[in-house]
């Protein structure tokens, strides 16, 4: 586990870059209306089954719960703080599962 929690540290962190600022950046995007409930619906019909199996299932109940989700972080233009911390779960089922190299 130590093996795989220093992989994913040295990867995903960068040296030398500590006073990283946000710009503003300002576009001449057009404006883009938020999602209806029945695009959140198309949306997750067209996805691969194999991949989503639980959304396909979940029916109108999921595509509610992905439109109150997906709408206020749309209208914000930022993600809640919850959403950008991640978990990394190597899934690798093939060969020695300590090599961190693949």
């Amino acid at each position: 586990m130590t093996r795989w929690s220093n992989h994913f540290y040295q990867l995903l962190n960068v040296n030398g870059f500590n006073d990283v600022r946000q710009i503003e950046i300002h576009t001449a995007e057009p404006l883009v209306h938020e999602s209806s409930a029945f695009e959140v619906e198309m949306t997750t019909e067209k996805l691969k089954g194999h991949r989503s199996q639980g959304i396909r299932t979940g029916g109108i109940t999921i595509c509610s719960e992905l439109h109150k989700l997906i709408n206020p972080i749309w209208n914000k233009e930022e993600l809640p703080e919850e959403c950008k911390e991640s978990i990394f779960v190597p899934t690798d089922t093939k060969g020695d599962k300590t090599l961190c190299s693949r």
